[in-house]
């Protein structure tokens, strides 16, 4: 072969070769950007590109059940809570492969992670059932006699364990105080907020919320760190809180408000009332509702995109994700096709029910 024939074969194959290392890049070790991880309570994790608002993944490991999960910083892992097998399991991204499983106790439900990103959190209930309730079923458990629930930590550089705290009964939203210092979580069953040491994970005291309502679910920081937002379900309330947990003001909600979230401004509150079938918008300040939002069936969390434009909600016993606009409040689309989608997540990180702050 002469060298003028050989020198296009050649290029043709160093063009062959960077074009599938590129491919083999992107599929195998890129860290996937613009998208949202869904949580699929029978087995699953979807992705979906947020660009197109089509699902353009999803995968079914073994013995996965995720619920509640959170996606590292640096959007390397996703991690979930998994009901069945009483562990946490760390994915890696750009293959969506497990890479990781550590043990933390029956049931997990919510995961969380510190400010700094170097933890992370995992309730877990011994006294629960697991699992979704039958459709038709009332979405919440009344059983006031179970043991307490706890909270696993890890460390995000090795996932070796760290402190767990016994935590009240039925243990539902997680929350760190602005400065990082205070763990807070919700104790449904209890009707409070428990308030612990986020370094040692030493039980500190209750916020007894028995006089504004009842059973308490989302719990989430302003951006603005000036208080909280509580959702309780069983009252149909929504509470603002001030930074030394003292309640400041209430509103009465659509019926079982759950997730809830600020927006990035912290000058509006989300509210999914999940059995009303509605996202309810309020003010920050006065706790003053400016906008709703029409939803499906189980729509218990949510997220904002990256730029804050879009709200995406998972809609479990509607097996969709509704898409809304986040500013005129209006339906984008509906992307269905999922399992009883419980969790939804963004990378890059947005805020939301199981997301930011």
């Amino acid at each position: 072969m002469n060298k003028k024939v050989i020198v296009p074969v050649l290029l043709v194959v160093a063009i062959a070769a960077v074009a599938g290392g590129a491919v083999m890049w992107d599929r195998y070790y890129r860290i996937p950007t613009d998208v949202a991880y869904v949580t699929e309570e029978n087995g699953k994790i979807a992705v979906i590109d947020l660009g197109t608002l089509q699902v353009v993944r999803s995968v079914s490991p073994d013995d996965v059940s995720p619920r509640g999960e959170g996606i590292t910083a640096d959007g390397k892992y996703l991690i979930t809570a998994d009901k069945d097998t009483s562990d946490i399991a760390i994915f890696s991204t750009p293959r969506l492969k497990v890479v990781a499983r550590e043990h933390v106790g029956d049931n997990p439900e919510f995961i969380k992670f510190d400010p700094s990103g170097d933890r992370v959190f995992a309730t877990f209930e011994p006294g629960s059932q697991g699992g979704p309730p039958p459709a038709g079923a009332a979405d919440d458990d009344d059983d006031e006699n179970e043991p307490p629930a706890q909270i696993a930590s890890f460390h995000v550089n090795d996932w070796a364990a760290g402190p767990v705290s016994t935590a009240g009964k039925e243990t539902e939203g997680l929350e760190f105080s602005p400065d990082g210092k205070f763990l807070l979580v919700a104790n449904e069953a209890q009707n409070n907020i428990g308030i612990f040491d986020a370094h040692s994970g030493a039980h500190i005291r209750d916020v007894d919320l028995t006089s504004h309502g009842r059973r308490p679910r989302g719990l989430k920081v302003s951006p603005q760190g000036d208080g909280y937002a509580v959702t309780m379900e069983g009252s149909g309330t929504l509470l603002k809180m001030d930074t030394s947990f003292n309640v400041l003001r209430s509103v009465s909600t659509a019926a079982k408000p759950y997730g809830v979230a600020f927006d990035r401004s912290g000058k509006r509150i989300f509210v999914a009332a999940a059995t009303a079938q509605k996202m309810q918008v309020f003010s920050a300040d006065a706790l003053q509702q400016i906008a709703e939002m029409p939803m499906g069936l189980r729509c218990w969390h949510f997220t904002f995109t990256p730029d804050d434009s879009k709200l995406l909600v998972a809609c479990g016993r509607s097996n969709a994700v509704m898409v809304f606009d986040a500013n005129s409040y209006k339906p984008i689309t509906t992307i269905g096709g999922f399992d009883l989608p419980w969790g939804i997540v963004t990378y890059p990180r947005a805020y939301g029910s199981l997301g930011l702050p």
